[in-house]
């Protein structure tokens, strides 16, 4: 289940990265800013999310005959499970924020809503997987919840473990990934060396491989620093200790503009927001769905240049049209009566 449509992924992406670094500067006391302001791009990805909720709903209970629309009912039910899920993530991050500004309250108390987040999640991923619907929030959440409890003592001081230990449920997931990551890359290089593999299955491997090395690699990076930062092994700045995820955070956003698949409740809108944007805005659709093509096949071999914004279109119908009178010429003529000649 989507936490949004891939559009959407693009803004938590960006309030991600400008959360991290004003966090990170805020703790080096680089500004004086309160915590409340600092969540600033955390409250607005929840706003995003409520807002979109709620205009998704209300489409839905005022035009009944859109819920005829394939699988409306599956979509529908997704959005809401995934508003529920960031309300609960909400509480927790209000409860966070106050936590830092006051300090009344024990983390473990601040952790709760989390940990009941992993729990839920766990049946909210065997249901996305029975719908076939994505669930990376909620997958993310539910790997993590023996994590979520070892910081919470460490922060409250109920265990005084080193901060390598706490996070010994962190440094197996990375294991994991980067088994993940090698795959990935063994994968790539022996389609790249296929040559009965087409191009396009190739160039997209490669791709999936650069991706996942950019977005694991800093992660674990991130993490060594964090730990020896926490412990006190290191003097590194807590900016300097995060840049590592601001190329995973770019990571993100780059792969978001190629996800696919998406809830099409969110707003409202009931198709995919390409379409959506491209429905707004006509002259976008226009220029997207013409192909130009700097050099003609004919006026190459004659060593003249088309001008600029020739489209390849009717050639490559002139093309097919030639291949096509080519295999009619080639076909073998069968009478439809058979009539014998007499001796």
């Amino acid at each position: 289940m989507e936490s949004t449509w891939h559009s959407c992924k693009f803004l938590v992406h960006v309030c991600l990265m400008i959360f991290t670094a004003l966090f990170a500067l805020r703790l080096d006391g680089t500004v004086q800013w309160s915590y409340w302001t600092v969540f600033i791009p955390i409250w607005f990805w929840k706003f995003m999310v409520i807002t979109g909720a709620t205009v998704g709903s209300y489409v839905w209970w005022r035009y009944p005959h859109f819920r005829l629309e394939g699988e409306a009912y599956v979509h529908y039910k997704a959005m809401l499970i995934s508003v529920a899920l960031h309300l609960i993530l909400l509480m927790f991050e209000l409860l966070v924020c106050d936590k830092l500004e006051s300090g009344r309250h024990l983390w473990i108390l601040v952790f709760i809503p989390l940990i009941f987040i992993s729990i839920v999640s766990i049946a909210v991923c065997i249901w996305a997987v029975k719908h076939d619907r994505s669930f990376e929030l909620e997958l993310f959440c539910s790997v993590n919840i023996l994590q979520f409890i070892f910081l919470a003592l460490r922060l409250d001081g109920f265990i005084s473990w080193s901060w390598e230990v706490v996070f010994v449920p962190l440094w197996i997931l990375m294991c994991l990934s980067l088994v993940g990551v090698l795959y990935t890359i063994i994968f790539a290089g022996i389609l790249l060396r296929a040559p009965e593999v087409n191009p396009q299955r190739k160039r997209t491997s490669f791709n999936s491989a650069l991706g996942y090395t950019f977005l694991v690699i800093p992660i674990l990076i991130f993490q060594v620093l964090l730990a020896n930062k926490l412990d006190e092994d290191i003097s590194l700045s807590y900016i300097g200790v995060v840049s590592p995820l601001f190329l995973s955070y770019c990571t993100l956003i780059l792969m978001s503009f190629g996800a696919k698949g998406g809830n099409r409740w969110w707003f409202g809108i009931r198709k995919d927001f390409c379409h959506f944007l491209l429905s707004l805005c006509p002259f976008l659709q226009e220029y997207a769905n013409i192909a130009y093509s700097l050099q003609n096949d004919e006026a190459a071999r004659r060593g003249q240049s088309v001008p600029e914004g020739m489209v390849d279109a009717p050639t490559s119908d002139m093309k097919s049209d030639k291949r096509f009178k080519k295999t009619e010429l080639l076909k073998p003529v069968v009478p439809v009566i058979s009539i014998d000649m007499p001796d």
